[in-house]
């Protein structure tokens, strides 16, 4: 069995302690982590605002990609040790993130695990954010979607909405 655990910060730990409970010791596990291409395009962007587009020659973003890229490995490694297995491939891409992710499970994989990432304050489709929602769609694998903390009650769906009644 092959297994891509995707991380995201804020929501790793519960999507590797729910691979923990379910991948069998034999399985190949890969912890992906994605880093937006669009971050050092939104901090070069944020930068020629504030000092003008002559300080692009100086190139920030490349400062804010070793930045994102330092951060991506300490969560890989911290993803690996609370793993435990030995084995488990650390891959990190830059891009599009849900495209990353589909695009990494296309082939030969049997699970993909990803954690919810919108309001978690209540069951339902917010649960989601945009790129979740997309590697929910298309991912071509089982998907396995985890709450990554106490999933809020029951109570938290909202009432059904009485029928339409003419007159009223």
């Amino acid at each position: 069995m092959r297994a891509v655990v995707w991380l995201v910060e804020g929501t790793w730990q519960g999507c590797l302690d729910a691979a923990a409970q379910i991948l069998p010791p034999d399985a190949r596990v890969t912890l992906l982590h994605v880093t937006p291409s669009d971050v050092g395009e939104v901090a070069e962007a944020a930068t020629a605002g504030l000092l003008g587009r002559a300080f692009r020659v100086h190139r920030p973003v490349r400062r804010f990609e070793e930045v994102a890229d330092q951060e991506a490995l300490e969560i890989l490694k911290a993803a690996g040790g609370r793993l435990g297995r030995e084995n488990a491939e650390l891959v990190h891409l830059r891009g599009r993130v849900e495209r990353e992710v589909v695009g990494a499970v296309a082939e030969g994989v049997d699970l993909l695990v990803v954690a919810r990432d919108g309001d978690r304050s209540r069951l339902g489709p917010h649960s989601l954010g945009h790129a979740t929602r997309f590697i929910v769609d298309h991912a071509p694998c089982p998907v396995l979607l985890v709450w990554p903390d106490e999933p809020p009650g029951i109570d938290s769906i909202p009432p059904p909405h009485e029928p339409y009644r003419e007159g009223r």
